[in-house]
């Protein structure tokens, strides 16, 4: 289909606009440029699509938009029938629905009243703490190990990085017998950071994934040209200045990315730290959820609903706000420029 004659821009018109483009960008005003640009897109002719028929637009389109709706409907019904159940003011699961009846927060209330037999504002802290600090400290060892990687070239580099790998095959729980024994061990000498201690269960976490994040940070400064480092080395910069000036500023977006899944998979880990911890006060979230769920509060669900509903609100957005960021700093250290 022809566009009509008042649709078409001519070139001296398009030279026009430019300029006057050009001229509202020099001077700031930001009038001008918005009437520039309404009138630009006003005159700019719309694409024109041919209309498919049903069959056509089925089998190029429709069958994505039905498997994308089904796969978000199946992801959505859990957390669904959770916040239903959080809600509904009755602690029966076989009474929740999927789109809630009643409207009743006393279970949130109960939770936020943080009674002494299970205090799980304190819980909820406790794991806000352990997390950040251990994906702090994890994102700083990962980060200087990847540049020793990254940039030095010395005996059993090669073979430091199989080890790294090969470590992280085992599973965790393997070590569970050796790390309970040496917590003892420490907590005999430094009782403050022994067993039953949340400064303990963070050191036993920062050992976890910094294998893998020192493998996957090595790949992210890999692409960054080392031709930096060698003039910053001819204008007088030590190895340490730069790592913090250069290397750590560009590689901003994996570090994030490190934090954020440290963060994410620390805040919910249940099996180290209810091996490590005893008491109540010192209990993590996750470690907390289980007596919502047993002893006496073994008919509880609305309440331990509630309780997933208020920890995994956070997580989830932060993973919504950083899910960009992630991505791009998942997939930045994957080709090396």
């Amino acid at each position: 289909m022809a566009a009509s004659r008042k649709d078409h821009v001519t070139p001296i018109e398009e030279q026009d606009l430019e300029r006057r483009l050009e001229s509202a960008a020099k001077s700031g005003s930001q009038r001008g440029m918005t009437w520039a640009w309404r009138n630009a897109i006003q005159r700019k002719p719309k694409p024109f699509y041919p209309k498919m028929s049903p069959r056509v637009w089925f089998r190029t389109l429709g069958w994505r938009h039905i498997v994308a709706i089904s796969a978000v409907l199946f992801s959505l019904y859990p957390v669904m029938y959770i916040i239903s159940s959080s809600i509904s003011g009755s602690d029966n699961l076989a009474a929740a629905t999927f789109i809630p009846t009643n409207f009743d927060i006393s279970n949130y209330r109960e939770l936020f009243s943080n009674p002494e037999l299970t205090p799980f504002m304190t819980w909820l802290r406790n794991s806000w703490m352990v997390s950040v600090a251990a994906s702090g400290f994890n994102v700083v060892l990962a980060s200087m190990a990847a540049f020793a990687f990254s940039r030095f070239r010395f005996k059993g580099r090669r073979v430091g990085l199989l080890t790294l790998l090969l470590v992280q095959i085992f599973p965790q729980f393997l070590a569970f017998v050796a790390i309970f024994l040496i917590m003892i061990e420490i907590g005999n000498v430094f009782p403050a950071i022994g067993l039953n201690t949340l400064s303990g269960l963070t050191l036993v976490y920062l050992g976890g994934a910094i294998g893998f994040n020192t493998f996957l940070i090595k790949g992210f400064m890999d692409s960054i040209p080392s031709s930096l480092d060698e003039s910053a080395r001819v204008d007088g910069a030590s190895q340490g200045t730069i790592f913090l000036r250069i290397i750590l500023p560009l590689a901003r977006p994996v570090l994030a990315v490190i934090f954020v899944i440290s963060f994410i998979n620390l805040f919910s880990e249940f099996l180290l730290a209810r091996t490590l911890l005893s008491s109540t006060e010192n209990f993590t979230y996750a470690v907390g959820l289980q007596l919502f769920a047993t002893q006496d509060f073994a008919q509880r669900w609305g309440l331990l609903s509630a309780a997933a509903v208020v920890g995994a609100a956070p997580i989830v957005v932060t993973f919504l706000v950083a899910q960009r960021a992630i991505i791009s700093g998942l997939t930045g250290g994957a080709v090396k420029g």
